[in-house]
């Protein structure tokens, strides 16, 4: 009866304005007052148990300040209480808060159990501290619990995430006397966590060897692992092995190896096995058309109208790949249309979902959209300002996306190199060229960014667009690193728009020894010679392409009339309402030529035979 009233105090404890409930109170007070004469048969749970049974009820509701509140009226707590409440706050991701509470039960000299410290390096792994963990390692060392399964298995997943290598995890691994399947998934997946699919698939295979009992876990982050090396075979084998050990069939794993054949590019392996699946959720949905948005956005939004259609709702997951893949194919009819169906479901406060529809918005042509979005956030976050200021750089707001970038240093938000790569890329699009290189030496002077490869891309393009050739070369020679393929077609495009013909034919030679069979840049370097006059040297590159046989890969241009998509290149007869396109094409020339427009065809006349 009593357990009864306690339960029914707990529901009812909001309505009391927030006070200990008084049966609760009642019960802990007389903890001090009362003692014990003898021992009945049965030994009734004491308050303490049962305030501390409560604490988790609270917890697992979410209602945080209750179980605090509850903790403190408590005149007496043992290392349960003290547990339950460490526990509790890492379970809903208050790390700080449960490193405080484990510090303050240190103080109050209560003696820690394994769960205890178990609990507390959770939290170290929340807050990525690894002093913290290495000082409740040092307290296991002391209190002995060293060699216990439970504190061994946090150790490795603590140092796993917070030390910058595994050699501290796999110390803890090998000096454990027994292991469980816990102990090799935890090493697999800290493995898997920062990278290294191999790592993670060498640890699998040592499990498979020594015959350890595998659990559903361990094979879905095995597949995760093999998943991030791209290697197909391994993850046939695992998929193989999973069904061996009687696991295929488990939901999670399941919705792991439809990833892992996504993430190769599997489509239709993946799609094969997504119909074979036995059972399906909302993940298993979510991982197909996230799959297929990567490769194929046209089919990812009809497997996102299946899924509605078999009375599945949607999420923030859904939405988010749904948005990308209508930008991806810039249908905006259709990506409001999903927009309208977020705001229906209440999501449009979702912080990653107006990302994506900003990022979707600029895509499809509607930067003032994006604009809207970007401006009625209550909470950005770093990827906002980005998406808008890629945005406004795709549209030639170079002056907006320097405003934006202004704006959000004086709000206090750092950027990072993909920020950087934005505005810069917004400079060089919109001319303003000046800004993008005070950009560029702020990065490395006040933000200490060392610059990658995009980067300098995008300066070379900024130097270049403007003119300043030669100095784009220079800063080429004086990079840390040898220049890829992006930064050699940058200057080449600026020494083909301003007539450079000797540093062209360099970039366009450093070009074809990164990647010999790249038809655009032989069709640049044999006009190159012929505006030079060079025809013998031309008539040896056309000969060369020719017995490549390939062609430079034609543009292709769409656009969305009446929710359709409709696609065409250069010189396309194909479609019933051509012929009216030409004669709109034939009024603009018309209207070009009255301008006093004059064409340039100093290098595309060379383009010819070649179809582009």
């Amino acid at each position: 009866m009593r357990t009864k009233k306690l339960l029914s105090a707990a529901t009812t404890f909001r309505l009391h304005k927030n006070k200990i409930p008084p049966i609760i109170k009642e019960s802990l007070q007389s903890v001090k007052k009362s003692s014990v004469q003898s021992s009945p048969p049965l030994i009734p749970k004491g308050p303490s148990v049962l305030a501390t049974s409560l604490i988790n009820s609270y917890f697992e509701k979410g209602l945080i300040k209750e179980a605090r509140m509850l903790f403190d009226e408590m005149p007496e707590r043992d290392v349960v209480t003290w547990t339950a409440m460490i526990a509790g706050y890492t379970s809903l991701n208050y790390h700080t808060q449960a490193w405080v509470m484990f510090v303050e039960m240190v103080r109050n000299e209560v003696n820690p159990n394994a769960f205890t410290l178990s609990s507390a390096l959770k939290a170290c792994k929340g807050m990525k501290c690894l002093m913290h963990g290495a000082l409740v390692h040092g307290l296991a060392k002391k209190k002995g619990l060293e060699g216990s399964m439970y504190v061994d298995n946090s150790l490795m997943d603590a140092y796993a995430t917070c030390c910058v290598s595994m050699d501290n995890a796999c110390m803890v691994f090998e000096d454990m006397k027994v292991k469980n399947a816990v102990s090799w998934t935890t090493l697999i997946a800290g493995y898997t966590h920062r990278g290294d699919g191999h790592g993670g698939l060498r640890v699998f295979r040592q499990m498979l060897f020594e015959e350890v009992e595998m659990n559903p876990y361990s094979f879905s982050i095995a597949v995760r692992a093999c998943a991030s090396t791209g290697l197909v075979v391994f993850g046939k084998l695992i998929h193989a092995a999973a069904t061996k050990h009687g696991v295929g069939s488990n939901l999670p794993v399941m919705n792991s190896i439809l990833d892992m054949y996504c993430r190769f590019g599997c489509l239709s392996e993946a799609n094969h096995y997504f119909h074979e699946m036995t059972e399906k959720d909302l993940i298993t949905w979510n991982t197909l058309i996230a799959g297929y948005e990567r490769l194929d956005s046209s089919e990812s939004l009809n497997i996102f109208s299946k899924m509605e259609s078999e009375g599945f709702s949607p999420n923030c997951f859904t939405f988010t790949s749904v948005m990308a893949a209508c930008a991806n194919l810039a249908v905006l009819s259709c990506g409001q249309q999903v927009h309208a169906g977020i705001i229906s479901r209440g999501l449009d406060g979702n912080l990653a979902l107006a990302n994506a529809l900003i990022d979707m918005y600029a895509k499809c042509g509607n930067i003032s959209d994006s604009q809207k979005i970007f401006s009625g956030m209550s909470d950005r976050d770093l990827v906002t300002w980005t998406s808008m200021m890629i945005g406004y750089g795709a549209h030639g707001y170079g002056k907006e996306a320097v405003e934006l970038f202004d704006e959000m240093v004086k709000l206090g938000v750092r950027p990072d190199k993909i920020v950087f790569m934005a505005v810069l890329s917004a400079c060089s699009h919109a001319g303003l060229m000046d800004e993008g290189l005070r950009y560029f030496e702020s990065m490395m002077s006040d933000y200490n960014i060392n610059p990658n490869q995009e980067i300098y891309g995008c300066v070379v393009d900024l130097l270049g667009r403007a003119g300043r050739v030669k100095e784009a070369y220079e800063l080429i020679e004086s990079m840390p690193f040898k220049p890829g393929e992006s930064i050699w077609g940058a200057l080449l495009s600026a020494c083909k728009a301003h007539k450079l013909p000797n540093l062209g034919k360099l970039a366009a030679g450093r070009l074809l020894d990164l990647r010999p069979n790249m038809m655009g840049t032989y069709v640049m370097l044999s006009n190159i010679y012929a505006a030079e006059g060079k025809w013998g040297e031309f008539a040896k590159l056309r000969k060369i392409m020719r017995g490549m046989g390939s062609k430079k890969e034609a543009g292709r241009s769409w656009i969305e009339v009446r929710n359709q998509v409709r696609s065409f290149v250069v010189g396309d007869k194909m479609g019933s309402h051509t012929q009216y396109v030409y004669k709109i094409l034939d009024l603009l020339i018309k209207h070009m030529k009255e301008a006093g427009y004059v064409h340039d065809i100093d290098c595309l006349i060379h383009d010819i035979e070649d179809g582009t």
